[in-house]
């Protein structure tokens, strides 16, 4: 993809950020176009990207002993995949995979790291929009345990 701003101008995660570091997260990203069946990365490994998905599938995956990898959720349009990079020691909890082709806003995570290092203030507001990220995906991930867990006998 050779869009300059690598479509981040659309993303609602982004939507906190000032124009100024929404600026920076520009310049640390790039388009990609990945096929299906593409593996991004794997759990234990160190952390580095993020990315920001425009279109397809990504499955997230953990290794089960006696099952090999079982996908635990999918991810699409307006999601964020990986946040490992954030927290020490920056190590991949799960993998991922493409389901089928998929666009998406890689962010060179070191460069993010650095300039947060170097501006505070941008760390902060970067911080926040990934835990903010993160949180929408933790509440959507218990409605579902909460559906696939209910009783039969329980009453709306």
């Amino acid at each position: 993809m050779s869009n300059p701003d690598a479509g981040l101008a659309g993303l609602g995660v982004l939507a906190g950020l000032s124009a100024a570091h929404r600026d920076l997260v520009t310049r640390a990203a790039v388009a990609v176009r990945l096929g299906a069946g593409e593996r991004l990365f794997r759990e234990g490994t160190p952390a580095e990207g993020c990315w920001l998905i425009h279109s397809g599938c990504v499955a997230l995956d953990l290794t089960v002993p006696g099952r090999g990898q079982v996908v635990v959720q999918t991810l699409g349009p307006g999601d964020v995949l990986g946040w490992s990079w954030l927290i020490p020691p920056y190590e991949w909890h799960f993998g991922a995979i493409t389901t089928r082709e998929t666009t998406a806003a890689k962010l060179d995570t070191g460069q993010l790291r650095r300039l947060a290092s170097e501006d505070p203030q941008f760390g902060y507001a970067l911080a926040l929009t990934m835990f903010q990220a993160c949180a929408q995906r933790l509440q959507a991930t218990r409605a579902r345990l909460l559906d696939l867990y209910r009783s039969p006998h329980d009453q709306y």
